[in-house]
């Protein structure tokens, strides 16, 4: 018995619209299904990633803010795999969105860079072959 792939991870958002916003115009990331929960007030946004993962987004009215910097035990940050990590910064500044200088894994030589989704999750953005020498 194996695992075989992540096949969702869920953000918990302060402002919905917002959020989905930034998941889809920002990130590209396309809407499987969106519901509406009355009984908890709440929406459950399904978000497609190109290799059938997905990105679940939830809507909670009174969902305490995120702890970080120092950083909390637990989930540390999502990370996505991108062909060109300089295209992608390019992109994201256009669209106002900070993000950390582009930094280089020691261990793999491949480019990396962060920034924060509008609840400040931190995401990383990781190239997907090695840096040119």
């Amino acid at each position: 018995m194996t695992l075989k792939k992540i096949h969702h991870v869920a953000i918990i958002c302060s402002d919905y619209a917002r959020s989905k916003r930034f998941y889809t115009e920002v990130l590209g990331l396309r809407v499987l299904a969106e519901n509406y929960r009355a009984a908890r007030d709440s929406y459950k946004l399904d978000l497609a990633l190109p290799d059938g993962g997905q990105v679940e987004l939830f809507s909670f009215s009174k969902a305490p803010p995120r702890p970080s910097y120092p950083e909390a035990q637990g989930l540390r940050h999502l990370a996505f795999e991108v062909d060109d990590v300089h295209a992608w910064v390019e992109r994201l500044n256009g669209l106002g969105v900070a993000v950390e200088p582009v930094r280089l894994d020691e261990y793999t030589d491949r480019r990396f860079v962060f920034f924060a989704d509008p609840d400040s999750l931190p995401i990383e953005l990781y190239e997907s072959k090695r840096a040119a020498p």
